[in-house]
């Protein structure tokens, strides 16, 4: 695995410094993921170690627990009801996603269901193996549509000069202390270790967002994240998404592909028009709900967020939700589903 990762982080890396040079929106993160999807799209044997992800999820998901101060919850707290309108929403558009794939593709029910549900990719292929879908069609669906989310969204929110919150979100803890951050670094990754022993989906962004979220909603603020720490956490991500992207994803299915690709896109236009509306009539700023009402992942965009320095603990908070809600609701949605016909 080594022999394949080490040129994968290098040509990850040269890949950011291009975007950087490029002036891209999310450059260690972009840069990365379509460096090495290319590359191994093109036959290049490249590949990450399952740490390597979990490193960086680790990096992101304590950075952005860092950012739920007390008041930041009290915010978050008045949009309660939108993140659950915009939870029903999510599940109600990969329904109809599953619908127009399965017309388009000829595809089973289960596999068309679970391809288009806005969950993780890993989270969604195993809940699709118990109920019959073919599992590689699931996972390159999904990465496809993680892949088009990022590749679109960063660079359409900061074209149209998106603007920040009203109220400015920031980390609670302004300076980098390592002796605190070293205690931070274990707390976090208990967090994390407890959830995956436990089966909890995305364990180590979940498990360090939570642990840094209560220290810092009770006001312990051990350390601020170093920002070398969030571009390798953006670097690891982006690599371990674009190695997904074997000469073997190009040969799935091509119509199958071509036919997620447009439902994805759809599923973004869609959304897009849902996030004005609750811009709109819940006051938040266009671009934080475009983001947090996106079919992306957390960490993608979360980290959207941070960069264009929009409404971090909104846009995080209502991925989280999205997805607790997915990963404990889609199962038995599809059984009911199923039934019903």
């Amino acid at each position: 695995m080594l022999r394949h990762f080490v040129p994968a982080l290098l040509l990850g890396l040269a890949a950011a410094l291009a975007c950087i040079w490029l002036d891209t929106p999310l450059p260690w993160l972009i840069g990365p993921l379509f460096g090495t999807a290319i590359a191994c799209m093109l036959g290049a044997r490249l590949a990450a170690p399952v740490q390597a992800r979990e490193a960086g999820q680790w990096a992101i998901g304590t950075a952005l627990g860092l950012y739920f101060s007390g008041p930041v919850l009290a915010v978050l707290a008045h949009y309660a009801g939108w993140i659950a309108l915009a939870v029903a929403f999510a599940l109600a558009l990969g329904a109809a996603g599953a619908w127009l794939l399965r017309r388009l593709t000829g595809s089973d029910e289960a596999t068309a269901f679970f391809a288009m549900a806005a969950g993780g990719a890993s989270e969604m292929a195993v809940q699709g193996e118990r109920h019959g879908a073919l599992v590689e069609r699931v996972a390159a669906a999904h990465s496809l549509r993680i892949m088009i989310v990022t590749g679109t969204i960063p660079f359409a929110v900061r074209a149209l000069h998106a603007h920040g919150d009203l109220i400015p979100f920031v980390p609670a803890a302004r300076e980098v202390w390592y002796p605190g951050l070293a205690l931070l670094a274990v707390l976090t990754s208990c967090g994390a270790l407890l959830l995956k022993r436990r089966g909890i989906p995305n364990a180590w962004v979940i498990g360090p967002l939570a642990v840094a979220l209560v220290l810092t909603a009770f006001g312990v603020h051990l350390s601020r994240l170093p920002e070398w720490a969030i571009r390798t956490g953006q670097l690891l991500i982006g690599i371990s998404l674009g190695t997904r992207f074997t000469p073997r994803f190009v040969h799935t299915a091509p119509r199958f592909l071509a036919s997620v690709a447009l439902c994805s896109a759809l599923a973004l236009l869609l959304a897009a028009g849902f996030a004005f509306v609750v811009a709109r009539l819940a006051g938040l700023p266009w671009a934080t709900a475009v983001l947090a009402t996106s079919p992306g992942g957390i960490a993608e965009m979360a980290l959207t967020a941070r960069v264009l320095n929009l409404g971090v603990p909104v846009v995080t908070a209502f991925h989280v939700a999205r997805m607790v809600v997915v990963v404990l609701a889609i199962g038995p949605m599809y059984r009911l589903m199923v039934h019903k016909a």
